[in-house]
Parts: C-alpha cells; structure tokens; sequence
C-alpha cells in the first residue's frame, strides 16, 4: 500500500518509484527513526486533491445542502461548521470535489498557509485547499504530523507575491510511519501533553511579554523614586529649595525688567501650613492637597513648572515648506526625538528656508540646555535636552522649556516621570483630544530638590539607567 523508503546493509535510505533503479534520499531524511517505522511520502498514504471555487455569476450554484469551506474556515482542529455552501448542481456541474468525514485538509494559500483541519461532515473546499481521505492509517496522525510541518510549509511558499504551497510538493513530503497501534499511541499521547504544552506557551508569552517590558518598568521605578527624594540622601547643608525658589523669582523678574520675558499673570506660591498644602494664585489662596501625589523631603518643596522655567509653544501651526539642506536651517518634530534619549539632527530630517526661521524664531530659538518636550499623540511625554551649540527650531509638536538657575537635566528626567506621564494622560483625556495644550504643560507640579540634590540625582539616575539598558 505505501510507497515506502527502504534502508539498504549500508543503513542508507534509498527510493525505489515505478521501474526505475532504487535513488539514495539520504539528504533528504532528516532523523533516524525506530526500525519498525517506515518513511514514506505523503502522496502514498492517501487520496489527495484540491478544490474550486464555482462560478459565482450563477446563483444556482449556491446556498444549497453541501458545506463549502474556504481556508478561513480551517481552525487546526475538527471542523464542525461552516457557514457558506454551494448545492447538488454546483458539484455535477463543477470540478469541485466533495470530501467524506475523517478528511483531513491543509490551506494552501496566503496568510493561512499550513493550517489544518479534520472534518466531521462531508464538505467540498475551494482551491487554496488541499483535501486528504487517508488509507489504513490514523486520520489524526496525519493531521498532527501536518501541523508539525506547518513552518517548514510556509518556508517553502515563501518568495512569491503572495505564499503559497502546491499540491505537488505536500504529496512529495517525507512522513515518518510507526505501525498503526503505535500511531493511536502516539496521538493519545499528544492529545495527553498539548494542555500542558498550551499552559507553557502562555506562561512562556507572559514570561516573554515581562521581560520586554521590565527594562521600561525598571526605569519608569527608577524615575519615580528620584522625584520622590528616595534615591539619594539628602544633605542638611544643601540650600534649601524654598530659597532656590526665591532667587529663582528674582531672576524671573530681572528677566521681565529687561524685557526677556514676560510677566505671568497667574504666577502662584505653593507652600503648607497646619499639614496641608496651599497654593497663592494672586489675591486667591487655595488647598491643592488632592494635587500633591506623594510626600518629599522638608528641605524639597512643591512648584508648578511655569514658575521655574520659560515655556514657549505658541509656535505656528502651518508646517513652513521643505527646503534642501545646503540652504535651509534644521526644522525638527516630536519625530526626532529618539527613544534613546538623544535628538536626531541628521537622518532624514527637515530643513526650512532661511526667511521661514526669521519669522518663527521670533517665538522660540532652542538654545543649548533647553529641553525639547513633545505635545502631540503617540510621541507626548518626550523629552530631551539639548547638549549642542546649534541653530534649529521645533514645530509645533514640541514646546521649548527653558529652565531657570534649576539644573536642566533633572527637569529633563522629571518631565519623564511617571508622576508627570499620568497627569498628561489624564489631561490629554478631559480634553478629548492628542493635543496637550501648554497651559496643562505650565501646570504641571513638580517635585523641586536643593540645586545640588539636583545634581546628585541626574548622576545617580544616569548610572543606574544606563545599566537598565540590557542589550548593551
């Protein structure tokens, strides 16, 4: 009955088809298999054939008795529906074949190449199926070897415009045989193990899903104790933050005497009193306790990030046109803003004219120290300092934070803060829209350290971020 491969004195697999002289196949066996096992291919073991799709422009054809699958409908298990059919007139009139139950069928084409199924009613199929009636051998070893050899089907169909597997080369196959008692041992064995093997799969995805994402968790924990003053001690001879707060309002008013900035008209005070906390909006004073997310150290203090740096977003909305790099300067967006912490100045960025930069840099000119912070969609929540002496500006899709006597780099980190990632979110969803407007940005709380905390911090953070980074 099978067309079997035999093994010669020399314990080499030779191949004997029709009249011609035995061939040695030893290249393409590719394991050794128990001496009661026979090779055999797969066209031996059964009735083979493809099926067709009847012609749609006749209605006749269709919504009769016969289930018809298409490859879609295959689900690596026993088929027990199908939910379109053709009638008794499409199969006399058609090359469609109608197959008896216990086939076992395999997709040939496309995105569901190599998978299988049993059916459990006579179907017929269309042609990007292959249909198998298997003889004197077990239906469901035929069908579990199949799914065995669903990657290696799909390699073969590669190369194409679309993949796909003849029927010639399914039949063509080697399959490894055992007696047929065995192969009923074998599948209850399988049958036994595949909820066990499903079971590590999952624990596998889920252990595999955790370690892509620990390396971004272990940063983002990292971030959130650094804003909450638990990653390096603090020092009682470091000048408190309060005292930083009030040369940085100096400096801010020296800064609107000399018309560098303007005056906030909404410039508050936070501070507490009787364990609560308060903010001093002009004449206004109001309890922010359900603000403040965690508690800081004494000599730390509560601020709002208008009040110790310059935001500038107020660009224009209309993207200036593309000019060519030799005569344009350097126009970026939340797109050059890299995932490892850098900004891109070089690949494939754009460059605008020389009279369009005059007239946006009126608004905002990046100046080396500024932090580049992205406003817009998926990019929100970047940011990124600049480390150059270098003229560019930034679209829309980023603001410009300008950091004053505060030291640049924490602030870099705390914008990227979890504490600082959920307000935008919650902010960006009371709006309704990708959109986070700087006057959420101005709002934003920020957990302020004495200068040389500050310090202490980004060098701590940069080490231990640094060895969060696994695949160097």
């Amino acid at each position: 009955m099978y067309h079997l491969v035999h093994i010669t004195s020399h314990n080499l697999p030779y191949e004997k088809v029709g009249k011609n002289d035995p061939v040695c196949i030893a290249d393409e066996v590719p394991f050794e298999i128990p001496e009661s096992w026979e090779w055999v291919r797969l066209g031996s073991i059964g009735d083979w054939g493809s099926g067709a799709t009847p012609s749609r422009a006749v209605p006749e054809y269709y919504d009769g008795d016969i289930p018809w699958l298409k490859t879609g409908d295959l689900n690596d298990g026993y088929i027990k529906y199908i939910p379109e059919s053709i009638s008794k007139l499409a199969l006399e009139k058609t090359s469609v074949r109608l197959n008896p139950t216990g086939s076992i069928l395999i997709a040939m084409y496309g995105a569901t190449i190599g998978k299988v199924g049993i059916l459990t009613f006579p179907a017929t199929t269309n042609q990007a199926c292959c249909a198998c009636l298997p003889i004197e051998i077990f239906n469901e070893y035929l069908f579990y070897f199949l799914m065995s050899q669903k990657v290696a089907f799909v390699k073969q169909g590669e190369g194409g415009a679309q993949p796909n597997i003849s029927k010639e080369k399914i039949v063509a196959t080697l399959m490894p045989l055992p007696p047929l008692a065995e192969q009923y041992r074998i599948v209850a064995k399988i049958k036994e193990l595949f909820p066990l093997v499903k079971k590590y799969k999952e624990a596998y995805s889920a252990v595999s899903s955790l370690n892509n994402s620990f390396p971004d968790l272990l940063k983002k924990s990292i971030l959130q104790e650094a804003v909450q003053g638990k990653l390096v001690p603090q020092d009682p001879s470091d000048e408190p933050a309060s005292v930083l707060l009030e040369r940085i309002r100096a400096e801010k008013e020296r800064l609107i005497q000399e018309g560098k900035i303007k005056r906030d008209k909404h410039e508050s005070i936070i501070y507490r009193r009787d364990n609560s906390h308060y903010e001093k909006r002009g004449s206004e004073e109001v309890c922010i306790d359900d603000e403040i997310p965690f508690e800081i150290p004494k000599n730390w203090a509560w601020t709002r990030l208008k009040n110790i740096c310059s935001l500038i977003g107020d660009i224009d909305h209309n993207m200036p046109k593309s000019v060519s790099a030799d005569v344009g300067v350097l126009f970026l967006s939340a797109k050059d803003l890299l995932d490892d912490g850098t900004i891109n100045y070089t690949q494939n960025v754009k460059y605008i004219s020389r009279a369009d930069f005059e007239r946006l840099s009126r608004k905002a000119l990046p100046q080396k120290h500024d932090i580049i912070y992205s406003r817009i969609g998926a990019a929100l929540g970047k940011a990124r300092l600049v480390e150059i002496d270098r003229e560019f500006l930034v679209s829309y899709s980023c603001c410009v934070v300008r950091p004053l006597l505060v030291y640049a780099p924490y602030i870099r980190y705390y914008l990227e803060s979890p504490q600082i990632l959920l307000h935008s979110i919650k902010a960006r969803q009371s709006i309704g829209v990708p959109d986070l407007g700087m006057g959420e940005i101005k709002k934003y709380l920020v957990a302020l350290p004495p200068y040389n905390e500050q310090v202490r911090i980004v060098e701590q953070l940069e080490i231990l971020l640094d060895r969060c980074d696994f695949k160097k």
